[in-house]
């Protein structure tokens, strides 16, 4: 499993810019290339891509955790340059115009082999479950729902492993069992995390990848 952050509120690598929103690509074998979330800004998310080496046309779906603009502000400049993707969006989510086709996700669901949506948490989010070897990584977005309810959702699917990207206002306790620790984007308590998962902890920032 390879992880690229595409968007992010820092900066890992230079020359890329950093701007409020979250998005990744997440790389599975055997599996299509997913564009988790989009960020604010298409033109941002676009640029840092093509600086990353990330062909817009070789993706073939997005997976939108929830509507706010943050996560899928980007999405219509996107489909300006690939319309050719599925799109993976909670219920709460108004259907995106442009693209091949739009899964609308409730309930949990298996979209791949190893890989799960958590289904609409708390009325407003759905996660991305990976399951690998080492048990199931988390993608989420912003963590809206409870850390609990989102843990608990994601391990219907497996031992949860790791997670990657915003954690909102969840406390750092809730993190505990957890064996790896990416938090981005509006993640509220990042130096306490950092702090107390030190071995656990993995700094973000657009440009970071992740293989696990």
């Amino acid at each position: 499993m390879k992880v690229t952050i595409v968007y992010d509120n820092t900066v890992y690598q230079r020359g890329l810019k950093s701007d409020w929103g979250f998005s990744c690509l997440v790389e599975v074998e055997k599996t299509p290339r997913i564009l988790f979330d989009t960020g604010t800004n298409g033109s941002i998310l676009l640029s840092n891509m093509q600086k990353l080496n990330i062909d817009p046309t070789s993706i073939d779906e997005v997976f939108i955790s929830h509507p706010h603009f943050d996560h899928i502000g980007g999405l219509s400049d996107f489909l300006q340059v690939n319309r050719e993707v599925k799109i993976y969006i909670p219920t709460s989510c108004p259907k995106p115009s442009g693209a091949k086709e739009v899964v609308s996700i409730g309930q949990p669901l298996q979209i791949h082999e190893n890989i799960s949506s958590t289904g609409e948490l708390d009325g407003i989010e759905q996660s991305m479950a990976v399951k690998m070897d080492k048990g199931i990584v988390m993608v989420v977005g912003c963590s809206h729902p409870k850390m609990e309810h989102i843990l608990q959702a994601a391990s219907q699917f497996g031992k949860v492993y790791g997670i990657i990207g915003g954690l909102h206002g969840n406390r750092p306790e809730s993190l505990k069992d957890l064996d790896l620790i990416c938090a981005t984007h509006c993640t509220q308590y990042k130096s306490e995390i950092k702090s107390l998962y030190p071995e656990k902890y993995i700094e973000g920032g657009a440009g970071r990848v992740i293989e696990i």
